[in-house]
């Protein structure tokens, strides 16, 4: 029963966090047109954000592992954010917004590592934790869904605010047990060295993905026609898949991890053939859920399976400071295809790299 409450805790918590987050992250693209009308610097405001959370989820993560404790980050995390995303609201010019991502990439990358880390080790059956953690995903559909209702682009900030104040308040409850101090030194730089073929595929495929993330909300309204609650609506096709899927894996899909990361990858590649051919705004939402199915198997399997073999915020803080890379290049990436081409133009890049993603993720050993 105490168990079952703070896996409830950890799972409300989780989605008030990934709410917080993805009700700004996704609309970014549009909330940048109202001060930039280059695509080029709308590339680089996207970036900035995953910029910041590189070397914040780095530091921290270790950091976590190193004081054997996750709560302290968790909770600092919390804190952080909703100060950041709330200063989003006073923000009325490109510097400006420069400076409140850059901060609430800080931020967020403070938490990320050890709530991940917390979850894992709060479950002894660590394949509950994939219930647990599955709640991002909901956060995401949530944050997404909230801002379409919203349809006012100013009040998104207050809502992602206030989505981490109610997120701190259950982790008051939550136990503090004190883990295992990992405090040898260069463990960072042995963890990514054992694990490169995992980072570097995560890496590849995300570089892809982030680039197309960055230019479909703009696509959905300037060339398929679509409003501001048709982005959430084919948003919310890609986290509820991932929402469901996480939970079917604690107990239906019994593959390694490895090979749902492999599998992950690989699947990526259909999404961004299809989306190459959509005409309307709702013919995305099918391969958006495909997208979910993906991002929900190399997820868990990537980071179950470096937990399972390293220091546990050290690698999870790796990987999420890996998609943080992903999203600092695959924006400039895609400003720059766009600027020079189109927009189908990023599909295509998105295509070949993540076939490279595959074959790199082949390397993997179990």
């Amino acid at each position: 029963m105490q168990k079952l409450q703070v896996n409830n805790l950890v799972r409300t918590a989780t989605f008030f966090q990934h709410a917080g987050i993805s009700i700004v992250f996704v609309f970014m693209p549009i909330i940048a047109k109202g001060v930039t009308e280059s695509v080029f610097e709308i590339g680089l405001l996207v970036a900035s954000f995953s910029f910041a959370q590189i070397l914040s989820e780095i530091y921290f993560g270790r950091y976590s592992d190193k004081k054997g404790t996750r709560l302290k980050f968790i909770r600092i995390g919390f804190i952080g954010c909703a100060i950041a995303f709330g200063l989003h609201y006073f923000a009325t010019d490109l510097s400006m917004f420069f400076l409140v991502r850059i901060a609430a990439g800080v931020a967020s990358g403070i938490m990320i590592p050890a709530m991940i880390a917390y979850t894992y080790e709060a479950n002894i059956d660590k394949k509950r934790a994939a219930t647990v953690i599955s709640f991002h995903a909901l956060g995401w559909l949530a944050g997404i869904a909230a801002a379409g209702f919203a349809n006012d682009l100013q009040l998104i900030f207050l809502i992602s605010a206030a989505s981490f104040v109610v997120g701190l308040l259950f982790t008051i409850k939550l136990p503090n047990p004190e883990q295992e101090k990992e405090v040898k030194p260069g463990t960072t730089k042995k963890v990514i060295s054992k694990n490169k073929f995992l980072f570097l595929s995560l890496l590849l495929r995300h570089i892809g993905a982030a680039a197309v993330w960055t230019i479909l909300p703009i696509m959905i309204v300037e060339k398929l026609g679509g409003e501001l609650y048709h982005i959430s609506i084919v948003y919310v096709a890609n986290t509820l898949t991932a929402f469901i899927l996480m939970n079917v894996m604690a107990s239906k899909i019994h593959l390694s991890n490895v090979t749902k990361f492999k599998i992950g990858i690989g699947c990526t590649t259909f999404v961004f053939i299809g989306l190459s051919f959509v005409t309307e705004w709702w013919m995305a939402m099918p391969f958006m859920s495909l997208v979910g199915a993906t991002w929900a198997f190399l997820f868990i399997g990537g980071n179950f399976h470096l937990m399972e073999n390293n220091p546990r915020s050290t690698s999870t803080g790796i990987f999420s400071s890996t998609l943080s890379i992903a999203t600092v290049v695959g924006p400039v990436v895609a400003g720059s295809i766009a600027f020079a081409f189109d927009y189908v133009a990023v599909m295509y890049f998105a295509i070949a790299i993540i076939v490279c993603a595959f074959v790199v993720s082949l390397k993997i050993k179990k």
